[in-house]
């Protein structure tokens, strides 16, 4: 098949709301013809093989995850004014100043709200059921820590969700 008539899929309407449904891809795609786009699959095939080599440099992936979510978490919250750094998002709240706490906090919730969508994934597809759960986790998660004025120890907040961090309330 040439890759010029394929179509990828068809939006459907359902009860309430509209799929789309992707097309199954079980023939040949012919690109020789096509040698901009040639050109294209054999840089992206390039820079595929290069991740590869870099990923077996990585000895505990776990670590690297924890490692990226963080640096993540305290990029996206600067945005919002935050001042915490990522050396700050690995220590203890009892290790801060009273006043970063807040900051602090806010990078933890999401950290919590990413890993909580990295485990739910298990379980659910990436849609808007597990966006809209993730999000709902952090909210509660903000909400528990306004209502006992403030966390001292993230391990003292983590005791206070066992619910929360596991899978299963994912499901629900």
């Amino acid at each position: 098949m040439n890759i010029t008539d394929f179509k990828a899929g068809q939006p459907e309407d359902r009860y309430q709301y509209k799929a789309f449904l992707p097309e199954r891809i079980s023939h040949e795609l012919v690109v020789a013809e096509d040698p901009e786009l040639s050109e294209l699959l054999g840089r992206a095939d390039r820079a595929l093989g290069e991740l590869n080599a870099f990923a077996q440099l990585i000895l505990d992936i776990e670590i690297f995850i924890r490692m990226y979510v963080a640096k993540e978490a305290t990029q996206s919250s600067r945005i919002e004014g935050t001042q915490t750094n990522i050396e700050d998002a690995f220590k203890d709240a009892t290790d801060l100043n009273p006043d970063e706490r807040d900051d602090w906090s806010e990078v933890q919730n999401y950290i919590h709200a990413v890993n909580y969508a990295i485990d739910a994934l298990e379980d659910l597809p990436l849609s808007n059921r597990l966006l809209r759960q993730t999000r709902n986790s952090a909210d509660r998660r903000s909400r528990r820590e306004q209502a006992a004025g403030g966390v001292s120890n993230q391990s003292e907040l983590d005791r206070r969700e066992p619910e929360e961090r596991g899978v299963h309330s994912a499901s629900s």
